[in-house]
Order: C-alpha cells, then sequence, then structure tokens
C-alpha cells in the first residue's frame, strides 16, 4: 500500500531509493514502535535527517511490537503510527515491517546511515555490518532524558490503574 509517503510495497521504496542515491542523495534509516510520540522520538528524528539527505523510517507491525513489549502494545495500530511520522517535515518515506527486527528491510534497502538511539550501543545495532559492509556509517544519537514510551505508558497506567 503506498499513500504518501506511507510506502508498505518494499519493491517500490527499494526503487524511490534507487532514484535518489542516483542523484547523489544519502539514504539515512532508522526504526522503531514509535508507539507514543514524544520529545525524544522528534528528537530523534530531527538529528537523523541532519546526517543525510532522504530520511527512512520502519515502524514495527502491530504483532512485532507486542512480541517486543508484551500484551496491550502497541497503544495504536502500525498504519496509524505510520502516518503520524509520515506527517513530520524531516520524515521522508516510511515503511512497516514484520519482523523483530529491522534486519531484513535494512539489507533489502542498503542505507548509508544508519540512526539509533542512545540506548543501543553502536556493537548492539542490527544491521551495522550491511551498512559498514557497503561503506556506510552508524550513528547513535544520545537519548532524551526521562522519554521513554514505556515508562510514560507506566506512568498513565499507574495513574489511572
Amino acid at each position: 500500500m503506498t499513500k504518501g509517503k506511507v510506502i508498505e510495497d518494499i519493491n517500490l521504496l527499494k526503487e524511490k531509493l534507487l532514484k535518489e542515491k542516483n542523484n547523489n542523495k544519502r539514504i539515512v534509516f532508522t526504526n522503531g514502535c514509535f508507539d507514543l510520540i514524544h520529545k525524544g522520538h522528534i528528537t530523534l528524528l530531527k538529528k537523523a535527517k541532519n546526517e543525510g539527505d532522504i530520511l527512512v523510517v520502519a515502524v514495527n507491525s502491530d504483532e512485532s511490537v507486542r512480541k517486543l513489549k508484551g500484551e496491550g502494545r502497541p497503544m495504536f495500530p502500525a498504519y496509524e503510527r505510520a502516518e503520524i511520522l509520515a506527517s513530520f517535515q524531516m520524515v521522508d518515506f516510511v515503511t512497516i515491517f514484520n519482523e523483530e527486527t529491522p534486519y531484513k528491510i535494512i539489507l533489502q534497502l542498503k542505507p548509508d546511515i544508519l540512526v539509533k538511539g542512545g540506548d543501543w550501543g553502536k556493537d548492539q545495532v542490527v544491521g551495522r555490518d550491511i551498512v559498514e559492509e557497503n561503506g556506510g556509517k552508524v550513528v547513535i544519537i544520545p537519548q532524551v532524558k526521562d522519554h521513554s514510551t514505556s515508562k510514560i505508558i507506566e506512568k498513565i497506567r499507574d495513574n489511572h490503574g
């Protein structure tokens, strides 16, 4: 499905990114659940965009989020999360993936720059090998203190049990 900047067809996205690369554009890739958008996410996305020309955000599917975060998550369906991300000026393309990690999609898209939040060590970043083998780099963006979706949800649940 394609709706504006949300492209679920990986081959179509790959084709669009290849055109951008042929125009000497640097492709930046980041991923996550993006369940409740907060300041930490916005900071990550802005800094990721500053690393290159085209920012691709891969969003975990609902099933993938449940496997990673447990029952009761995600708070919003994948397509809604993708549309919210696509509405941001700094985001060029959004896609949804079903696996627990983005390895397969990174392998297919071969971004120039892979960005993750500071809760990850560089050696823990899934897809680092692919990006570095293709001459790219991994960038770790420091976390915004006290901004975590899981902590926000926990606080809401504690206060409204």
